[in-house]
């Protein structure tokens, strides 16, 4: 029904689509609900107490500062010591590589301003993460798919879509999200040549790569460009754009995340950023910094794994038992999720109304691919749900499945 305002807003909006996942985590609100939709982290691991004795602290020593206007770039310590943080995985960054957003959502969306004009293409995996085709589609990015296997990225198939001339590579390394895949070293050193060779810049979004429970780590696609750009005065000055966030390692609900790159790309990211937002919470960024500094996130993040790795047990588990012949998944070595695909001619989208039915609910794997496809897929999270409520959730699921195969 066309109302009043619909002749008012932007062309741009027209490319505006509501985030199918944001729609379906309405459905954890309903207690009876056994949600798999959503990328939660378990509120069970979430630092409480911490939390709690920082805000007390930061009130009492910091409070003229906390509650005030901040610099764009980020609060000094914090940006200086995820500099410290991240040669721990051999990220070689300073201060001047960082800048701070609110959520990993707000540095895609800057990236998208900075970035893409009206009919640019991006290359992406297929399937990729919905929330950056949903950030940069108001920009009018168009994408090119490369496809992705038990072992991500398809670099074999990489060269030809490069030379369709994109803008930049987007990627998600570790665990990716929908998937759960890791790219293995290999298929990264091919891909920063590749990358290299055509200048074509990449954003490395890595959420989830602390999240490691099983395996050996592997070096950031960051790390391996640096090779190949030498350091100027100790600041990174490659290719490659990389992101991470505290939603993962701490809490979603304080909006911290990350940018590492160039200076002079920081630069440009500042002023986009000063006409949205000036600046990200001063507060939750100091805050952040007194519950992460002196050792303790290296510990909760331990914690926090060793949970995860318990739940996609579990998950593994139940789906080897109860699901029909068929059916396939991902095994994650880390992260929050796996990738279940079912017979061909299936359709999730159509399956979904009856999981929901049978009280569980997943997000139709349809919606990660920009180009089409994956009808028959689904994405599963595995952090949120008690083991408990896994078994039986996953139990539903297959009832519903083999009740539509029959």
């Amino acid at each position: 029904m066309q109302t009043l305002w619909d002749n008012r807003y932007a062309q741009r909006t027209r490319r505006m689509k509501s985030s199918a996942i944001r729609e379906l985590l309405k459905l954890t609100e309903q207690p009876d609900v056994i949600s798999f939709a959503g990328g939660l982290p378990a509120p069970e691991v979430f630092p409480y107490e911490e939390f709690r004795e920082a805000c007390n602290v930061v009130l009492k020593t910091h409070g003229p500062v906390a509650l005030q206007y901040g610099t764009t770039e980020g609060y000094l310590p914090l940006r200086q010591m995820i500099a410290r943080h991240t040669r721990r995985f051999g990220i070689e960054v300073t201060e001047e590589n960082i800048m701070i957003t609110s959520g990993s959502q707000k540095a895609l969306d800057l990236l998208g301003k900075i970035f893409i004009n009206e009919g640019d293409q991006v290359l992406v995996e297929s399937p990729t993460y919905l929330g950056a085709m949903q950030a940069w589609n108001i920009y009018g990015a168009e994408y090119v798919t490369v496809p992705s296997d038990e072992n991500g990225l398809v670099t074999d198939e990489l060269e030809a879509a490069l030379r369709a001339g994109v803008k930049f590579i987007y990627v998600l390394p570790n665990f990716q999200n929908p998937t759960g895949v890791t790219i293995p070293l290999e298929r990264r050193l091919r891909l920063v040549e590749l990358a290299d060779r055509y200048g074509v810049p990449i954003i490395e979004d890595d959420p989830y790569g602390q999240l490691r429970f099983e395996g050996s780590h592997i070096p950031s696609i960051v790390v391996l460009d640096e090779k190949l750009h030498p350091q100027n005065d100790g600041c990174y000055t490659g290719n490659v754009i990389y992101l991470s966030t505290f939603s993962k390692t701490l809490a979603p609900g304080i909006r911290l995340a990350w940018v590492i790159a160039p200076p002079e790309v920081i630069r440009k990211l500042v002023v986009a950023k000063q006409g949205t937002d000036l600046n990200t919470a001063v507060f939750n960024q100091i805050v952040a910094y007194e519950v992460a500094h002196g050792g303790f996130l290296n510990k909760h993040i331990e914690h926090i794994c060793s949970v995860y790795h318990e739940r996609r047990d579990v998950m593994l588990d139940a789906l080897e038992e109860h699901m029909p012949a068929g059916v396939k998944w991902t095994h994650p070595n880390g992260g929050l999720f796996l990738w279940t695909t079912l017979p061909d001619g299936m359709n999730t989208v159509e399956l979904f109304k009856e999981a929901v039915e049978q009280k569980v609910a997943y997000v139709p794997g349809a919606s990660f691919h920009p180009c089409g496809g994956g009808e028959n897929t689904m994405r599963l999270n595995f952090s949120y749900a008690s083991p408990e409520m896994i078994n039986e959730g996953i139990s539903r699921l297959a009832r519903v499945i083999r009740r539509r195969m029959k």
